[in-house]
């Protein structure tokens, strides 16, 4: 070794420490443990929502009453033993990476609020709440890293949280693309190159622990419609003003009663309970409405839309975004991406007919991308998990205008953007 260049010797060294070894391996073991956790989240998931369709089957009326029910066990449990378990989970990993040390991290995405989070997540898709596992899966990434990191001793904690989180939406959605783009882009609004290295790596073992799993799948299964020139194009400035629009609207109504910002407000959050009752009901009457369409994340629904063109009545698009609002407002743990992509979808069916020439999964596929960049404000997150979820790269080019569009029209009617709005409150 002494007959080696000094540079050599040193990076050898720096190899051969045990120290070293002890923080990836501790590294490599989260981002197993959340790609693990993820997938079986995933699965618990998919059968909290069969619960509901097997009360559906059984009885509207009992579905009614168990979503009633379940609005208010949900926000009485997480306002006793668990608010920073409340509304997405994205807001909490994002506050927490603020935060200077483990103790202050703790109740946003420690052991006791995650296990809550998850637990009361999955009652409320057994209840019928039109809520998504994606946030929550963010929050418990960036639960399960933290508590490694502090185990092990870990550096750059900040670091180690964003790339827990990054990992989770990886492994919810299978979209390792995503994953990174969206902690750079949505949850740390920088890009530091160690910080990013470690996203990087969460997000590949993550992926590949999830993928093992569950097998590699597309999440909304493959659109192969492809994007001709000419007449197609108009689709793309109507359903990036439309989803701007109304996503923007979605965002800034959230904000509106998260910080009670009129006496309306402050007075019905003034009564938990009997908020998250009223909120039940009407995402009940809604599921009623609608055929069980407004009730859980309507995964099912909108991949059949996007795989044959065939939609929804115009005004589902509508029903489903009244009832996510509502589910996010009521004060229950859940997340936004999975109903926010079926309002997107649905609402494709809207501006549809303004475009006979183009193929309705183009429009349902162009209108998911522009609401939900609209909602998050996140358009390069929204380009890339659309592209990721439906495995039509042919559309590249639409969907990146669109969701750059939408995302700006967005910011006008909500300047801040949602998940660091909400951030605030944690």
């Amino acid at each position: 070794m002494k007959f080696l260049p000094l540079h050599v010797q040193r990076l050898s060294a720096v190899w051969r420490a045990p120290r070293l070894w002890h923080r990836r391996l501790a590294f490599l073991l989260g981002a197993v443990a959340v790609g693990l956790a993820a997938a079986c989240f995933a699965i618990l998931a998919d059968l909290a929502q069969e619960v509901f369709a097997a009360l559906r089957a059984h009885s509207v009326l009992v579905a009614s009453f168990a979503t009633i029910g379940g609005f208010v066990l949900c926000a009485e449990l997480t306002r006793r033993f668990a608010p920073g378990a409340r509304g997405s989970g994205i807001p909490q990993a994002i506050a927490a990476r603020r935060r200077e040390t483990a103790a202050e991290r703790a109740p946003l995405i420690g052991f006791k609020v995650t296990a809550f989070k998850v637990a009361l997540t999955l009652v409320g898709l057994a209840a019928g709440a039109s809520i998504g596992r994606e946030g929550p899966t963010v929050q418990l990434g960036a639960c399960i890293m933290f508590l490694i990191g502090n185990l092990a001793g870990l550096r750059q904690r900040s670091g180690i949280v964003l790339a827990g989180a990054a990992a989770g939406v990886a492994g919810a959605f299978n979209t390792p693309l995503a994953g990174i783009v969206f902690a750079i882009e949505e949850l740390a609004k920088s890009f530091d190159r160690r910080v990013n290295a470690l996203v990087v790596g969460a997000v590949a073992v993550a992926g590949v622990t999830s993928i093992v799993i569950a097998g590699n799948y597309h999440y909304f299964g493959n659109v192969r419609q492809g994007f001709a020139l000419s007449w197609y194009w108009s689709a793309v400035p109507v359903c990036a003003v439309f989803g701007g629009l109304v996503g923007g609207g979605f965002s800034a109504g959230i904000i509106h009663f998260a910080f009670r910002r009129s006496a309306f407000a402050r007075a019905v959050r003034a009564r938990p309970l009997l908020f998250a009752a009223g909120c039940g009901l009407l995402v009940a009457l809604l599921g009623l409405a609608t055929e069980g369409y407004a009730n859980g994340t309507s995964y099912h629904e909108t991949r059949a839309a996007l795989e044959t063109g065939i939609g929804m009545p115009w005004w589902y698009g509508f029903a489903k975004l009244g009832s996510t609002l509502l589910s996010s407002i009521s004060g229950i743990p859940g997340g936004l991406f999975s109903p926010s992509l079926s309002v997107g979808a649905a609402l494709g069916q809207c501006v549809d007919w303004l475009m006979p020439g183009v193929p309705s999964s183009t429009v349902f596929l162009l209108m998911m991308a522009a609401y939900f960049a609209a909602v998050v404000q996140a358009p390069l997150t929204a380009f890339v998990i659309v592209l990721e979820m439906t495995a039509e790269t042919s559309m590249a080019l639409p969907l990146m205008l669109t969701t750059l569009t939408a995302a700006a029209i967005s910011r006008l009617l909500c300047p801040v953007p949602l998940y660091h709005a909400l951030s605030r409150n944690f």
